[in-house]
């Protein structure tokens, strides 16, 4: 009576493959703590590349785990791929302009980066033994 059950929900015969919630939750939680304490390493390629690598983990954990993409049809793969290309050539197509200090008619001023008053304060207050690069 039971095999009958069955065979009347072909829906339930299919089962997908069990996820370790918990443990998808504990790796996303250390890769958010290596996100925010990378910066304090204080290397700018160091932490962009931790930052990019932790933000790709991260997002191929979600798409998969908690979004089920891989239990979808081929062509939602297929539009996150263009999707993903689309986005690499934008940036590609955008970046050298952006990235310049000048162009053919701009020029970017000391003042186009807000730096806060904070910040600068700081930055006056620094200590001059420092700058000459004596050690205490």
């Amino acid at each position: 009576m039971a095999h009958a059950a069955h065979a009347e929900h072909p829906a339930h015969a299919t089962a997908h493959p069990h996820r370790n919630y918990v443990k998808i939750w504990a790796i996303l939680a250390v890769l958010l703590a290596v996100s925010v304490t990378g910066p304090m390493v204080g290397i700018r390629v160091v932490t962009l590349t931790a930052a990019f690598g932790v933000a790709l983990v991260k997002a191929y954990l979600v798409a998969k785990n908690f979004m089920h993409l891989d239990i979808e049809k081929p062509i939602v793969l297929w539009l996150l791929g263009l999707a993903l290309t689309l986005m690499v050539l934008l940036y590609a197509g955008v970046a050298p302009d952006v990235q310049k200090s000048a162009g053919l008619r701009w020029t970017k001023s000391d003042k186009f980066h807000y730096v806060s008053p904070q910040l600068e304060k700081a930055e006056k207050g620094s200590h001059p033994e420092h700058e000459r690069g004596t050690n205490h």
